[in-house]
């Protein structure tokens, strides 16, 4: 299969150090958040998965929504991403993600439709199936 696109992203220093894209566009310093134990007040890889995975499931909602020509803007659409970091029975580490999604001009049953939907196609989504526990909840406006 074909790859649409791909991006190359480099990190220096661990969680404490830096990352920067092949382009440039993204230069970001991190720092080991407070809750771990860290100085905190820069991002931290946490932070950016859930960036990333709340605009990757919010644009595969509108893309569901689009297919089912459910006439959704794409400012009717909002996810709020949570990703929590805990120990797991191994020794190592594990993420939980929580997807928080209201969607503007639809009923309940509609808006549960199309995010069990976006679910299902959204990137992020089909990368962490049956590694990290992620709960949906969703509210119709």
């Amino acid at each position: 299969m074909a790859t649409l696109y791909s991006t190359r992203v480099r990190a220096v220093g661990g969680r404490a150090g830096t990352v920067r894209s092949e382009d440039g566009i993204l230069e970001l310093d991190l720092a080991l958040p407070q809750g771990l134990g860290g100085k905190g007040g820069k991002t931290n890889p946490e932070q950016l998965f859930a960036a990333g995975y709340a605009a990757c499931f919010e644009n595969a909602v509108l893309h569901v929504a689009r297919a089912q020509k459910a006439g959704i803007a794409d400012q009717a659409v909002e996810v709020t991403a949570e990703v929590g970091i805990s120990p797991n029975a191994s020794g190592g580490f594990q993420l939980s993600v929580t997807l928080e999604t209201a969607i503007q001009g639809v009923d309940q049953a509609t808006a549960e439709a199309l995010v069990q939907a976006a679910h299902a196609v959204c990137p992020y989504s089909n990368a962490v199936k049956g590694n990290i526990d992620v709960v949906l909840t969703t509210k119709a406006a």
